[in-house]
């Protein structure tokens, strides 16, 4: 069920903040609120528009800003809510992004696993008649290890460091 809106008329509206009919049509005559109109051209205050008149009295009679300062205050608010949102849209793309380079990853780590699980459970015989197992220390040497019980997954490490 959708709920109608209403709307205030300006002297509803005057009487709710304690401010003068002719205050509440300089601040739309400096651009400051847009009520709608009727056919008749009156004008029609909706929830938003009570909103913002209320920030602008605010600004203006409680903060003692000037109308120029209150149009920049509320354009600059306009300007970061637009930078908000396009910063939540990018942190948004950039986990989403995030999400796909970790189930790729994880993808990737499955298949080498499961190659290498395969690879591991080959029987030695399997190896080439000339193969030799080699290892590399830390510093970047091969060497040859065919004594190490033919096992292909040896590692030797260097003790050195």
């Amino acid at each position: 069920m959708k709920r109608k809106k209403g709307y205030f008329s300006i002297s509803a509206v005057a009487k709710m903040f304690s401010v003068h009919q002719q205050t509440i049509r300089l601040y739309e005559k400096q651009g400051l609120i847009s009520p709608k109109r009727s056919e008749g051209n009156t004008r029609l205050f909706a929830e938003e528009d009570v909103d913002r008149l209320e920030e602008v009295i605010y600004l203006t009679h409680q903060l003692g800003i000037n109308l120029a300062g209150v149009e920049m205050i509320l354009k600059l608010k306009k300007q970061i809510s637009k930078m908000q949102n396009d910063m939540n849209k990018l942190f948004e793309q950039a986990q989403n992004q995030l999400e796909k380079d970790v189930q790729s990853s994880q993808e990737t780590a499955k298949t080498a696993a499961y190659k290498l699980v395969r690879l591991k459970n080959a029987a030695p015989s399997a190896l080439p008649a000339d193969a030799t197992l080699t290892s590399i220390t830390s510093e970047g040497e091969t060497q040859n290890n065919e004594s190490i019980d033919n096992d292909p997954w040896y590692i030797e490490y260097d003790s050195e460091k």
